[in-house]
């Protein structure tokens, strides 16, 4: 996995994921764990490590996602690291908040909130699209106890298929008859995805209801064609890209939809120390399309 020097301290490389790679196995070491901030409950998981005082790696999940997401990534990490994975507000198990507290200002309160209630220092934060979104805000204001930042597949703007994509596929039918027929509906939307993994998260994201049938755990109100989740103008968002000063990886996802290459290209070069990787064969969901590639890409960087 050898990077090509780039601008000084800035590294770029390509991660390929190893021939027939699968989902990582999972074992059952996490503890989840409940905590109110802001006045929510949130819930969150966390894989203690065996090494002695190991670093916090804490992971934000994206749009429609949940801590469960992550579960096969954690337990490979938590050889080194104590992992906690946040479900952030209306995803998961964590409380569903007003339809207009989504924005991106509320989750960075939600994760400063977490941060000093666990009172976590020295710490590596992950975030993927949206969960990326948020670690660029909250590194952007330069906060003490972060050390290293890694975002995955986005950027201050996103590309408009993928944008249209996403919106699409939260549209589409949300209540089904059995967990089987989600399953069906999510390998059809994302035929790329990793079978394990992509059953792994789908069943993870799905409650019964009273009459019997399934449906997403996150929050209704993020479904409808609105958006409740007010976003930054790209200006404010490069400015942000620009004050992040903690060593920093930034993962694309080959054949993303979301993070167009030159955008990713112009990230590497506001970013102070900004390493790049792109794993190849996957698409803007890098956890999920390919987890081997991610978790090396990853490992490499850390």
């Amino acid at each position: 996995m050898g990077g090509a020097q780039r601008g000084g301290r800035r590294n770029r490389g390509t991660i390929r994921p190893r021939e027939g790679s699968t989902a990582i196995t999972t074992q059952t070491a996490a503890t989840d764990r409940a905590i109110t901030l802001n006045g929510l409950k949130f819930h969150y998981r966390e894989w203690p490590s065996a090494r002695t005082a190991a670093q916090d790696l804490v992971l934000l999940h994206g749009f429609t996602g949940h801590t469960r997401s992550w579960d096969s990534f954690a337990q490979a990490m938590s050889a080194n690291y104590r992992v906690l994975a946040l479900d952030q507000r209306g995803h998961g198990e964590t409380q569903w908040a007003a339809p207009d507290q989504y924005g991106v200002d509320f989750m960075v309160s939600d994760l400063e909130a977490f941060v000093a209630a666990l009172g976590l220092d020295r710490f590596v934060l992950l975030g993927l699209s949206m969960g990326g979104r948020n670690a660029i805000h909250y590194a952007g204001a330069r906060p003490v106890p972060l050390e290293r930042l890694v975002i995955v597949d986005i950027g201050p703007e996103t590309g408009a298929t993928g944008s249209a994509r996403i919106q699409a596929s939260v549209q589409a039918n949300d209540v089904f008859d059995s967990v089987e027929s989600a399953i069906a509906q999510g390998r059809s939307a994302n035929p790329n995805a990793d079978e394990a993994e992509q059953v792994h998260r789908i069943t993870h994201n799905l409650v019964q209801t009273a009459d019997g049938k399934w449906t997403y755990r996150y929050d209704r109100a993020l479904r409808g064609p609105g958006n409740p989740r007010p976003r930054p103008s790209a200006e404010e968002g490069w400015q942000l890209v620009r004050n992040i000063s903690v060593p920093t990886l930034l993962v694309r996802g080959e054949v993303s939809d979301v993070l167009p290459r030159e955008i990713a290209d112009r990230m590497v070069e506001e970013i102070a120390d900004c390493q790049f990787a792109e794993v190849a064969g996957s698409g803007h969901s890098i956890p999920l399309e390919r987890p081997q590639g991610f978790l090396e890409a990853v490992r490499t960087f850390l």
